[in-house]
């Protein structure tokens, strides 16, 4: 069935819906890609298969012949590329991915392993100070509380803060894992 559709052919293929369909599709395919094609449909393959589908359930209802089958196989073209246009006209218009223009940041995986693992050094290496140390600096640099507002909750004096909060720092720094984070 390569060669043109013929009206004896139709009549003697129906009733016989696979192999009336496969005949359709071999004798018209081609044309309808080409017509999409020279229409601008984006994606004339696809356009194509959504034709046929609409053909298919259709095929025993045809009327006319070959000349009719014809035509209600390019008019459902017609309709599918209409209706593709109108898609195309109401989306945004696409453009192809240039890397190079890409100005968006991801964090790495790394940065957000260390995200992730940054609280739990902070416990550890607190752990190495006495309450009061661990007291101030969780206020301080944790919280954000100033001097005097960690004095009061603490019932110290803002001095005694400041002297508990160097000495915290100092022993941090001594420690061989903090001196990358810390600086004197």
């Amino acid at each position: 069935m390569t060669d043109a559709l013929t009206d004896e052919a139709l009549q003697a293929l129906k009733g016989n819906n696979a192999e009336l369909f496969g005949a359709v599709y071999q004798a018209y395919a081609g044309q309808v890609l080409g017509y999409l094609t020279a229409k601008g449909v984006s994606d004339p393959e696809a356009v194509t298969q959504d034709v046929f589908l609409a053909v298919l359930p259709r095929l025993d209802g045809i009327n006319g012949g070959v000349h009719g089958l014809r035509t209600f196989v390019f008019s459902v073209a017609h309709a599918r590329m209409v209706d593709e246009h109108r898609k195309q006209s109401r989306s945004p218009e696409q453009h192809e991915f240039e890397a190079e223009r890409d100005t968006r940041e991801a964090s790495s995986a790394e940065a957000e392993a260390m995200g992730r693992l940054a609280p739990y050094e902070v416990m550890a290496l607190l752990d190495h100070l006495g309450a009061e140390q661990r007291e101030v600096l969780t206020l301080r640099i944790v919280a954000g509380l100033t001097v005097d507002q960690v004095a009061e909750i603490m019932g110290k004096s803002a001095g005694a803060v400041k002297q508990l909060q160097r000495r915290a720092l100092i022993t941090l720094r001594e420690l061989s894992a903090v001196k990358e984070y810390v600086s004197p």
